[in-house]
């Protein structure tokens, strides 16, 4: 049993997958165009703000996994990380978009861990992929830097990374190019749940396989945005079947829901109600092996 928690209130942050709601076009065949919005035949389907919001707090999940993968007592590992080495292979945009996902959801693995030996080489891939999808205005890299080697400043470390990629969010959508948000996401979620299915062939956790089981949900609407995309675009087409393929094994998980008691609390001067979303996850030792091994797939797709 997992409890998650809907909040209801104003949104102080809109996450990068508010990308998905607008009326944006996708790209060509091949090549994501970096210098604005490309013309198609259908344009991607319109989110409601309801959907998406629900999709960008769980979107969150690889810091939250990051956590939970700590209180589990598993170790830090950087070999279940994404080389920075592999940085050079990434010569297309939407490899770069892809990748920048990943090796954000790498830094917050990273980060839970207080790991600033390793934090600065990360910090340096995501600013390059960055640059190269000309969006690397956004990143504050000395900052990033001084906070990233400093573990005091942990909090201002997530809050300035939070500010930076909802601000590089913002800019892709001004510009017509969600589908460049939609790919960093797709990345990022994909690195989240890798990170934590390897601890789980390692820990056999219980909460993590909960919460592997719980992304049943992201798959389904994941695939929808995703989706949207591939009807004109062979990246996106290629990479919605590596997570069809992930979706057949989730299929066949059940998870039902009950509401528990809503809980107020006041943050930053505004009184914000939570509903207490009370989850239940059935998922067999069998169906968890098999995600485990399509997610490896996927993520050696969007790696290598």
């Amino acid at each position: 049993m997992m409890i998650r928690k809907i909040a209801f209130g104003i949104a102080l942050t809109a996450g990068i997958m508010t990308g998905c709601t607008s009326n944006n076009s996708s790209t060509s065949n091949t090549e994501f165009d970096l210098s604005g919005a490309d013309s198609i035949s259908e344009a991607p389907l319109q989110l409601s703000e309801n959907v998406v919001n629900d999709m960008i707090q769980n979107i969150s999940s690889p810091v939250e996994m990051a956590n939970q993968i700590k209180r589990s007592g598993a170790g830090f590992s950087q070999q279940m990380l994404n080389p920075t080495d592999n940085i050079k292979n990434y010569d297309t945009s939407f490899k770069r978009a892809l990748n920048l996902g990943v090796y954000s959801a790498d830094l917050g693995y990273i980060n839970t861990f207080n790991k600033n030996t390793v934090v600065v080489s990360y910090l340096v891939a995501v600013k390059d992929l960055a640059d190269g999808l000309s969006v690397g205005q956004f990143l504050d890299f000395q900052t990033l830097k001084r906070l990233a080697t400093n573990n005091t400043n942990l909090d201002s470390l997530k809050q300035l990374s939070v500010s930076s990629f909802n601000q590089m969010d913002k800019y892709l959508r001004d510009q017509k190019r969600s589908n460049v948000s939609t790919a960093i996401v797709a990345g990022a979620w994909l690195e989240g749940i890798y990170i934590t299915s390897q601890v789980i062939e390692q820990t056999h956790d219980e909460d993590l396989t909960l919460r592997l089981g719980e992304q049943k949900d992201i798959v389904n609407i994941l695939l929808i945005i995703l989706n949207n995309y591939s009807k004109t675009d062979k990246n996106f087409k290629d990479l919605v079947v590596k997570i069809e393929e992930i979706k057949k094994i989730y299929d066949g998980v059940r998870i039902t829901t009950e509401l528990g008691e809503p809980i107020t609390k006041e943050v930053d001067g505004m009184l914000v109600i939570e509903q207490n979303e009370i989850s239940h996850v059935e998922i067999t030792s069998e169906q968890v092996d098999a995600i485990i091994e399509k997610v490896k797939e996927a993520r050696k797709f969007v790696v290598g």
